[in-house]
């Protein structure tokens, strides 16, 4: 699964300003799959604001945010990592001999 690139024009990238990245490794393919899956259909309710863009290689969930302020950065970032999380435990709870 690859990332989508970032528009190449000035404005667009003036208008991003804020960014961070965000790495998990699962240790396999299938764990960082099923997660990247769980959270994939959750789009982010302000695109215009902020972006997020997920890829999995290696095991390794890869999360890359994008926005315009600083405030719906940390917003974003804040709430997709309660869901990560809770993605992670159900794994760990109910998965059929999975461990993380």
């Amino acid at each position: 699964m690859d990332m989508a690139p970032v528009s190449d024009l000035p404005d667009a990238q003036n208008q991003w300003e804020f960014s961070c990245e965000l790495e998990v490794d699962f240790e396999s393919d299938e764990n960082a799959s099923l997660v990247y899956a769980a959270l994939a259909v959750d789009k982010e309710l302000q695109p215009d604001k902020v972006k997020r863009l997920m890829s999995v290689s290696d095991g390794k969930l890869s999360v890359h945010f994008e926005a315009v302020e600083a405030r719906f950065l940390r917003a974003s970032f804040s709430a997709f990592v309660d869901v990560l999380t809770l993605a992670t435990e159900t794994i760990e709870e109910f998965g059929p001999g999975m461990e993380l």
